[in-house]
């Protein structure tokens, strides 16, 4: 089934992935998609809380059930909600890998992929989407007030969810089509293209286990982040980049304008 073709819209619940995750049990076909006014409990990476107040944000999750596993799902969605955005509003976004969308170093969103395996088959994968909407600076919790922005912060205007929304299933069923049909490359070409940062630059990127700065090569076929440190070269399939030396501005750089 196309990708939202079918939306099942929610006053409130825990978070939209967790709601589509039983639902995926219960044998809910692909395309499927769950939206909600407000997450209680909704969740970003590594379990971490995302503030997601009634009537502020896009809290969004979609059902995939593809054929095998892939790395590149959570940068799939990340390039289609920036072609969606950047379209629609003609507003320049990158991507932080793996997961942020960003304006001008800000957090404007970010994506959460879930997937759920059957032995050693994949049975699906949850793509969760979540955007500021319609948040003032003082919505925010104190301690996202210096890193979060909302649309509404850049374009000074009332944002509707479900219409966002319908932007962004065209977008997510385009690169999703193209995965199937050309592979990973355009989408790894796209990502690198509207990344944070470029070739070159020299980051910081904190796992679990390590925290190494070296030279930013790219991704590699697997979408993971390809650095050379002083001893190795080395792919991070997950991590945060944090304190780089050098910013790139989001003006004029990214989308697809």
């Amino acid at each position: 089934m196309e990708l939202g073709k079918k939306v099942i819209r929610l006053p409130t619940c825990s978070s939209t992935n967790d709601v589509l995750r039983e639902l995926a049990e219960w044998g809910e076909e692909e395309g499927v998609a769950v939206l909600a006014e407000e997450q209680v409990a909704g969740r970003g990476t590594k379990g971490r809380t995302w503030f997601s107040p009634p009537g502020m944000g896009l809290y969004l999750s979609v059902l995939l059930r593809p054929a095998q596993e892939s790395s590149l799902f959570p940068l799939l969605a990340g390039v289609a909600v920036v072609e969606a955005i950047s379209e629609e509003y003609s507003l320049p976004l990158l991507i932080r890998w793996p997961n942020d969308l960003i304006w001008e170093e800000k957090k404007l969103g970010g994506i959460l992929s879930e997937s759920s395996f059957a032995g050693q088959r994949l049975s699906y994968v949850i793509l969760g989407i979540g955007l500021n909407l319609n948040q003032a600076r003082e919505d925010f919790p104190s301690f996202l007030q210096n890193t979060a922005v909302s649309l509404k912060m850049i374009l000074h205007r009332e944002f509707s969810p479900e219409y966002l929304a319908s932007k962004i299933f065209p977008a997510l069923n385009r690169w999703y089509n193209l995965l199937k049909v050309q592979g990973e490359e355009p989408i790894l070409k796209t990502v690198e293209r509207l990344s944070l940062f470029q070739p070159g630059e020299t980051i910081i990127i904190e796992t679990a286990k390590e925290k190494i700065a070296g030279k930013f090569l790219g991704l590699d076929r697997y979408g993971r982040l390809v650095v050379k440190t002083k001893g190795a070269t080395k792919a991070f399939s997950s991590g945060e980049i944090r304190n780089p030396l050098r910013y790139r501005s989001g003006k004029g750089k990214g989308g697809f304008a």
